[in-house]
């Protein structure tokens, strides 16, 4: 085992170079350094060690192997298994005098050359060494080509191998090479189809449409520089498919950001002239700058929130360039959800960059900003806010039953609320998901249209009501619903953050609704806004969490007397920044009917003052202030994990504590089971929760088992759950579907029968 440190392991090249090799003694005269390995990660055949052996069925890459938290290394390639098997050629003009080996080892290692066993070690070392080899094991070289064979083993935490044969007296300094992410063969049906021609070529803002906009996905330039380079890069590393990440398969690139670097994109655009111009971001991760034409027109700080600037004063007629320079630092207190840049476990491989789509629309001097969009179901009205810029203040908004206009409201004041009120108004539920469209025009004072945006609306009222046990429970328009929803990664094998496209969202949302789920829990990411345009139409309610990241405090659940972490201001501040724009974004989203501001204790803090914002913020909805988290007394929601089976500690509701909360498991199950050939990497420990099943019946009726154990909890009082999930990823294996979306390890329809007992 290699200790581990708190040492910023993605270091630039010179500085790694700096901080490994001080020590050692180098010379102009030092062999080139050969560094292209081949591997495996199972037992291979006998004989691997020599020369002649056939390692053509052996992966290929770069040393060294292991996981970046461990302290003074260089990984070029992900090493995070119990054992590893290297082969590589290296050549000798002339046998050194002083032959040695250079190497960084874990636990124990054997180094062969040409086959011969000439060196072993014991236990691990925290940097790299000059070895050098024993008067016996010098016979084992040649001139030529010679075979260097290792093999090394680890058992817990940061792991690495790396050897070279050296002249002890003339070093070379190792190369720092691109950082690739774990490469899987697996792709979606949908991620086989994208094309540069295809790639979301949707209208992204469903809920405040506009007829003529210009869609800049496709092909990229894209480089990677020193973080410290302020200016665009004079060359260009190649085309990147945007809005897909640097780091993602369809991407095209498939390389892993470090820290100490800097992202860019640039690509060209046509315009025709217009009054306003505006520049769209879907979503860019993390920290980004904008320049068209050369000059600065934004900045944005946060990586899951759309955001516009103003280019009117950059563009031209006909062609122009928009050049973006992303940072993404990963780790601290920066909101990255799941993102690592150790994938293992549950953490999956990080994201950077511009990963949703970037879009242009040309206005008028005046136009419609932005749309507030409330409901009451018992008055049966709708509430449209319109954010105006601009002098023209005249607003007509009309809602309609397919083209039939049902309600109709003018004022002349374009921030007014207008609340309009329907005649037997159609609510909106998971039965019956029935959504108004909206039409809003906006005029000058000559009475001139100058903006028009469609956008739509379902009316329906969340709330929580006693039953006659003197539970409570969630309640839609009025009335008891249990709350039965998959924990929802949204995560994908070959798009990452990003879906493959609009049809693979809306399969994955329909197929859960066809399973018997009513909710999914959206797990600390926030979606592309069609997702939940999706979730709208098909009737889906949604369990928002935000995005986490940050210090954590200790993880006591449900215990009294919970801690939060410390946060300074500045972080806490762009915490609730990046709360707010995500609130800001979705509000109008009827499928929405919960917000939850933390996972367990994952960045938990400042716990009241969070939750009695988000209250404030948004009444319309319910607060689950920290899903299986450290419960403190705000919001609407007491919310227990517990795997695998489902189950919530009772016990702890002592005087009053949990008195006018609803009751949920907010994550349980995680029932694992692997399909051969749907595995991200099916070399690595995959997992589920408690150990995997022998079989196909086993994985089953432990699924079953756990619906019969929360149908007992509901009894007690509990009001929703939520079963860990919809599909594996990466090395998580409990999915209810492969992390491909190829294999359905339980039927829709078999799924929606045996949840059946929870709606009884």
């Amino acid at each position: 085992m290699i200790v581990k440190g708190t040492v910023q392991m993605s270091l630039a090249a010179a500085l790694l170079a700096a901080l490994v090799f001080t020590a050692l003694p180098r010379s102009a005269a030092a062999q080139a350094v050969a560094d292209n390995w081949r591997f495996t990660l199972t037992p291979p055949a006998d004989g691997w060690q020599q020369p002649g052996f056939n390692d053509a069925g052996w992966k290929a890459g770069p040393g060294g192997f292991g996981t970046v938290e461990t302290p003074n290394t260089r990984v070029n390639t992900a090493w995070n298994t119990k054992n590893i098997w290297l082969r590589k050629q290296f050549t000798l003009t002339s046998v050194p005098q002083k032959p040695a080996l250079l190497i960084y080892h874990d636990e124990d290692a054997e180094v062969f050359i040409n086959g011969t066993l000439v060196d072993s070690f014991k236990g691990y070392i925290t940097n790299y060494t000059v070895v050098p080899l024993k008067p016996e094991a010098k016979t084992s070289l040649k001139e030529g080509v010679n075979l260097l064979a290792v093999h090394c083993r680890q058992e817990t935490g940061g792991q690495f191998i790396d050897v070279h044969l050296v002249d002890a007296d003339a070093v070379p300094t190792l190369p720092i090479h691109p950082r690739k992410p774990f490469v899987s063969k697996l792709i979606t049906t949908w991620g086989e189809a994208v094309t540069a021609e295809n790639a979301w070529t949707e209208y992204p803002r469903p809920q405040m449409q506009r007829k003529n906009w210009q869609n800049l996905n496709g092909p990229w330039d894209y480089a990677i520089t020193s973080v410290k380079e302020q200016v665009a890069p004079p060359a260009w590393g190649g085309k990147i498919l945007v809005p897909f990440a640097l780091e993602s398969k369809l991407g095209g690139v498939q390389q892993m950001l470090q820290s100490g670097q800097a992202l860019w994109y640039r690509r060209s655009f046509n315009l025709q002239p217009a009054t306003t111009t505006l520049l769209n971001f879907e979503a860019v991760d993390y920290h980004c700058q904008v320049f068209v034409n050369n000059q600065p027109v934004g900045e944005h700080k946060g990586g899951n929130t759309p955001f516009t600037f103003d280019i009117t004063a950059a563009v031209k007629s006909g062609a122009n360039e928009v050049l973006l320079r992303v940072e993404d630092e990963q780790e601290g207190f920066q909101l990255n959800g799941k993102q690592t840049r150790n994938p293992r476990s549950i953490w999956y491989t990080q994201v950077s960059g511009i990963w949703q789509t970037v879009w242009v629309e040309q206005v008028e001097q005046s136009y419609i900003n932005d749309l507030k969009i409330q409901s009451d179901a018992t008055a049966g009205t709708i509430t449209v806010t319109p954010k105006i810029t601009g002098n023209a203040t005249t607003v007509e908004i009309a809602v309609k039953e397919g083209e039939n206009v049902v309600a109709l409201a003018n004022h002349n004041d374009g921030s007014q609320a207008a609340t309009l009120r329907i005649a037997s108004p159609k609510l909106w539920s998971p039965d019956a998901p029935y959504l108004y469209n909206l039409e809003i025009t906006l005029k000058d004072k000559a009475g001139k249209i100058v903006d028009s945006v469609s956008s739509y609306a379902g009316i329906r009222t969340v709330s929580k009501i006693k039953d006659a046990q003197g539970h409570l429970r969630f309640a839609l328009n009025g009335k008891e619903l249990f709350h039965w929803g998959p924990l929802d990664q949204g995560w994908w094998p070959d798009g990452l953050l990003t879906p493959p496209s609009d049809e693979a969202m809306k399969f994955e949302i329909a197929w859960l609704k066809k399973a018997g789920f009513n909710m999914i829990r959206k797990h600390i990411k926030v979606e592309p806004r069609r997702y939940y345009y999706h979730c709208d139409r098909l009737g889906m309610m949604m369990w928002q969490d935000h995005v986490s990241g940050g210090a954590r405090p200790k993880w006591s659940r449900l215990q009294p007397n919970p801690q939060d972490a410390e946060w300074p201001d500045e972080h806490h501040d762009q915490f609730m920044v990046e709360l707010e724009r995500m609130i800001n974004t979705l509000e109008n989203h009827p499928c929405i009917v919960s917000w939850v501001p933390f996972n367990e204790a994952w960045g938990q803090h400042r716990t009241l003052e969070v939750g009695q914002w988000t209250v404030k913020r948004d009444p319309s909805r319910l607060v689950n202030i920290a899903s299986g988290g450290n419960f403190w007394p705000v919001g609407d929601v007491v919310d227990a994990h517990q795997y695998p089976h489902p189950g919530f500690p009772f016990d702890l509701d002592k005087e009053g504590r949990f008195d006018g909360y609803v009751k949920v498991v907010g994550e349980f199950g995680g029932h694992g089971y692997p399909v051969s050939g749907h595995l991200w990497d099916a070399e690595r420990d995959n997992w589920g929760y408690g150990g995997l099943p022998k079989n196909e019946a086993e994985y089953k009726e432990r699924y079953k088992t756990s619906l019969q154990m929360l149908n007992d909890l509901r009894a007690k009082g509990i009001a929703g759950a939520v079963y860990t999930q919809t599909t594996d990823v990466e090395g998580e294996i409990n999915g209810l579907i492969s992390y491909d979306r190829k294999a359905i390890k339980i039927s829709a329809e078999e799924l929606s029968e045996i949840s059946s007992i929870l709606f009884k």
